[in-house]
């Protein structure tokens, strides 16, 4: 296992994951000489979480093959639990093994043997999408929360959309707040009344 070091002014910060000690090397070489830094290494699945949750890397690097299972069902728990963006390195790109990336949240993928000029790019893309991808579902989950405000305003004041959307944006405005949080105010104030009798 890897220590948790400092964070610095590298390009990123990667944990490699693969059984294989010269694929490991030479991902760490390519890393160091495009300006990253490996900062932990795991050869097996059953470490990949614990490593990535104790490092905190910007992007974690994992092989397909290892030797107590499979990569790809690795990097979707990690991925899950950790929001960390996961590269695959492989030889294979077998149309199952792409779609079953897919569906883990698999960013990139790096092939065997690894080539230098590769690396670079598959690391910033897949950093870059996680990040996009991240913020979309943010910004989704909140859209959802405000509608439901909405929606609440709408029904208890006989509003408009157009007006209970009004109401929220000054309540933000007017308390210097976002509207998420105005918004989630408003649910968890009505959840809390919910069955208590008006006096």
């Amino acid at each position: 296992m890897a220590r948790v070091m400092p964070r610095t002014s590298v390009r990123w910060r990667v944990v490699v994951v693969d059984d294989h000690e010269p694929s490991r090397a030479d991902v760490k070489a390519t890393v160091s000489a495009a300006g990253g830094e490996v900062i932990g290494e795991a050869t097996r699945a059953a470490d990949a979480l614990a490593l990535v949750t104790s490092t905190r890397p910007d992007v974690a690097i994992f092989a397909v093959g290892l030797p107590d299972g499979d990569g790809v069902a690795a990097a979707a728990a990690v991925t899950s639990a950790t929001g960390c963006p996961v590269v695959l390195f492989t030889s294979h790109t077998r149309d199952e093994l792409v779609a079953r990336a897919q569906t883990a949240g698999v960013m990139a993928y790096l092939l065997k043997p690894l080539r230098p000029a590769e690396l670079a790019p598959a690391l910033d893309l897949a950093v870059a999408r996680f990040s996009e991808t991240r913020q979309l579902r943010q910004t989704l989950e909140e859209r959802k929360v405000i509608e439901r405000a909405k929606g609440r305003l709408m029904d208890r004041l006989n509003l408009s959309e157009e007006e209970a959307f009004r109401r929220l944006r000054r309540a933000a405005m007017n308390s210097r707040r976002p509207m998420i949080e105005i918004a989630r105010a408003l649910l968890v104030s009505e959840s809390v009344t919910e069955g208590v009798p008006r006096i």
